[in-house]
């Protein structure tokens, strides 16, 4: 997408305050606002270096994804709080860009047959495509509460969960924007 074009997405979106608002209002916890809060941070800080290096993001758009994409655990904390959370997202008026980050942002996205599995709607992909959706995506792996954790522990404690699969899609992840970034 052209810049004009992710600009006029931008324009739609809330404020970080009017995003951090709409958290409150469906009665998110303070752990879960501080954890948006702190994934915003860390998103914000990885596509400034990603523009640095060239990149074309929308970072006002990093900026509100990370900041609602867990505004599904207001219903629930299970897997299910991205599908809650796109809805809600829908409910609110919120743009397709932000809708798309709330429902892919999980375990560094969910295959159509995971998907199938958990009983989501299968003509939908839960797995990140978007530069923003995929940022938005590895640092929310990345914070655990509001404390950054390094990325061997995630795929550590998603391979012993016995979530193989998670833990190949997160490094895989790591090492798209680690190449990226040039580290």
């Amino acid at each position: 997408m052209s810049n004009s074009g992710r600009n006029s997405v931008s324009s739609k979106l809330p404020s970080r305050e009017q995003a951090i608002q709409l958290l409150r209002e469906n009665k998110c916890s303070d752990q879960v606002v501080k954890h948006c809060v702190a994934v915003a941070e860390f998103a914000l800080e990885m596509g400034h270096e990603l523009k640095d290096k060239g990149c074309d993001l929308d970072l006002q758009l990093v900026e509100i994804g990370a900041l609602l994409h867990d505004i599904g655990r207001a219903k629930t904390h299970s897997v299910h709080h991205a599908m809650a959370g796109s809805e809600m997202a829908k409910e609110s008026g919120l743009p397709s860009s932000v809708i798309s980050i709330i429902g892919r942002h999980v375990g560094g996205g969910i295959t159509r047959k995971e998907a199938e599995e958990l009983g989501w709607p299968k003509d939908q992909d839960y797995v990140p495509v978007t530069l923003e959706e995929k940022v938005v995506s590895y640092a929310d792996k990345l914070i655990q509460g509001s404390k950054r954790v390094p990325i061997g522990v995630v795929v550590e404690e998603l391979k012993m969960e016995l979530k193989p699969e998670a833990a190949e899609r997160v490094t895989r992840l790591h090492e798209e924007i680690a190449l990226l970034l040039g580290k």
